[in-house]
């Protein structure tokens, strides 16, 4: 019998033996091999992980799950293995339907197996293959990234794709253990304890301290994330070669099955492995395009707080992984792989708060240039036009046209600085560069932010963006056509703001960025300068 307890052990208990012992596994992946090469008339690959074996025909991956015992799973069993196939089809079908196709048990004997045998002509099963749709090689994001060929658009896609997913996935109950600080600490400390045990363990001096400190500091955040709501049944591995390009769709697929306590977590802990794994294999920006999108669509800024201990125990998991691959006598491209124990070393000293916000009139660039210096500067946006939308319960792209006094009325504006500013506040408190994105058109609006840097001794810098207003005219027209931006103003929006606008005085020249946007910006330049203030 199969029986899973609830967290924080979330373990599978079954009393019978494996069929198929360890040291045969090995041979019957290989029989399997030979088995499909005679069935479809054409070479089979093998593909090897710490936990599994994968067999591709060129029509379908035949998965076959390894009777390991590692520290976080137990694969030694039959029923374990079978149980864990049929979670793991039932789970990838959340993101991947096309890719999860079903579970086959394999009859005969560990020399001459059978896949799909009849029970009245095979016998029990001695093993159970997890059958998948093969897809063409070079469409993992990390084979993207290692051949220049990770397009920032598909990133948004994928940003989308999880927030959506994430938004609709069922909530862990207030009661339950999942997300908890108790459990989020655990789980970080046993991975440390994993990388410690390793034969020539690496150093990781001074990350059980950092851990430690950091998880008793969040312990509130931790538990107002699980009672709020923002804990969820995720994936929880979202490591880059755990993302694929499948046509228009870029997804996730082989999701944690073996235990709930690794996939009933945080969405923030779930996206922090791709913004980590992201900065490990030195794509940094596109990290923060990422975080950028996803937070955009899910307004979940105040779960920023806990993101970088996440993303260093997400490093960590991945630290442990290679030492068990290496352990194995697995680690193919090492030379070239990410020292992910030294990336989270790296992510545990850094932050940089300090404050930007943007002042130009509509059409002028503003959210153009803050994109590309979020970007370049490792910042987190801000974007007025999404922001107040999101007060009305309106997304990004909708159109506010049959509410355009209640979202554009002075009250509102009142609230979409107040909420920007609020927000600035906190993710300031966590460690992060906040670009502003707004209008700023009013001096009492920009001395309020100005007074927020002061309240929290950051650097305070206001980015300037400016065109002739022939352009300006012309890029408001032609947004508006296009109707692909948050942004709603159209040319008589502009035409009040040339009228009316309180431009910079002198004393706040001396803390601007100035950006002729008519000709295209040194992004890296601008970050440099505005990282260099302070």
């Amino acid at each position: 019998m199969i029986e899973e307890s609830g967290p924080p052990a979330s373990r599978i208990v079954v009393p019978t033996s494996p069929a198929v012992p360890p040291d045969a596994s090995t041979l019957l992946v290989e029989a399997l091999r030979s088995r499909l090469e005679s069935i479809c008339g054409r070479p089979v690959q093998r593909i090897e992980t710490h936990i599994s074996w994968i067999l591709l025909d060129g029509e379908h991956a035949w998965k076959i799950k390894k009777p390991v015992q590692l520290g976080f799973l137990d694969f030694r069993r039959i029923e374990v293995r079978r149980h864990c196939c049929e979670e793991e089809l039932r789970l990838n079908r959340r993101l991947a339907p096309s890719i999860y196709l079903d579970v086959v048990p394999v009859r005969g004997s560990i020399a001459s197996p059978r896949l799909g045998a009849d029970d009245d002509d095979g016998g029990d099963p001695i093993e159970y293959v997890l059958r998948m749709k093969q897809f063409p090689a070079g469409s993992l994001l990390s084979e993207r990234l290692a051949a220049g060929r990770l397009e920032p658009e598909a990133i948004d896609r994928l940003a989308a794709r999880l927030a959506a997913f994430q938004a609709a996935a069922p909530a862990a109950a207030a009661d339950s253990d999942f997300g908890s600080a108790a459990l989020v600490r655990a789980t970080t400390l046993d991975v440390l304890a994993g990388i410690e045990s390793q034969p020539q363990a690496p150093r990781a001096d001074g990350l059980r301290a950092w851990c430690e400190t950091s998880a008793a500091a969040l312990t509130p955040c931790f538990e107002a994330r699980r009672v709020g709501g923002r804990v969820r049944e995720g994936h929880g591995d979202l490591h880059l070669s755990n993302l694929v390009v499948l046509e228009d769709d870029v997804t996730a697929f082989d999701c944690i099955e073996f235990d709930p306590g690794l996939r009933w977590i945080d969405v923030q802990c779930d996206i922090a492995f791709i913004t980590m794994d992201l900065k490990a294999h030195g794509r940094r920006d596109l990290a923060y395009r990422f975080l950028d999108r996803w937070l955009e669509a899910s307004g979940d800024h105040a779960g920023l707080a806990m993101l970088r201990y996440y993303e260093v125990h997400r490093a960590l998991v991945r630290a442990l992984v290679a030492g068990i691959r290496e352990a194995q006598g697995d680690s193919p491209g090492a030379t070239g792989a990410p020292d992910y124990l030294g990336l989270a070393q790296t992510l545990a000293k850094e932050a940089d708060p300090r404050l930007l916000i943007t002042h130009g009139l509509s059409g002028s660039g503003k959210s153009f240039v803050s994109a590309g210096l979020l970007e370049q500067a490792g910042a987190i946006r801000l974007r007025s036009d999404v922001e107040r939308k999101r007060l009305f319960g309106l997304g990004a792209l909708e159109s506010s046209s049959s509410r355009t006094g209640e979202v554009y009325g002075p009250e509102a504006t009142r609230r979409t600085y107040t909420s920007l500013r609020e927000t600035a506040h906190a993710v300031l408190r966590a460690g992060y560069p906040v670009i502003v994105d707004a209008a700023f058109l009013r001096a009492q609006e920009r001395d309020d932010f100005r007074a927020l840097a002061q309240e929290l001794r950051v650097p305070f810098t206001i980015l300037h963006c400016r065109a002739d207003p022939g352009l300006l005219r012309r890029r408001v027209r032609e947004r508006s056509l296009r109707r692909d931006d948050a942004s709603e103003a159209d040319t008589a929006v502009l035409e009040g703001q040339l009228a009316s606008h309180e431009a910079l005085r002198e004393s706040e020249r001396t803390l601007t960025i100035e950006v002729d946007t008519a000709n295209p910006p040194d992004m890296a330049a601008i970050a440099r300068r505005w990282l260099a203030e302070g």
